[in-house]
């Protein structure tokens, strides 16, 4: 593995429920990119977010802008 490899996690606030997504970080500032996988299906497709839209979504969701699930 090589730096530029996604390295994914969980985050510590999933409950392992199975609806989980995964994130690799790791790639936000080399490739300006948030890509996020289904953790039940790791060899399917990934979503490259733009940095930017990834953290303008995770403030949202820390204000509850989009309720509560």
């Amino acid at each position: 593995m090589t730096t530029e490899d996604p390295q994914w996690f969980t985050s510590s606030y999933s409950s392992n429920g199975g609806d989980c997504i995964e994130v690799a970080a790791n790639l936000a500032v080399s490739r300006g990119v948030v890509p996020v996988r289904d953790s039940k299906n790791q060899a399917g497709p990934v979503l490259n977010f733009p940095v930017g839209s990834f953290t303008s979504f995770v403030a949202s969701l820390k204000v509850g802008e989009f309720g509560t699930f």
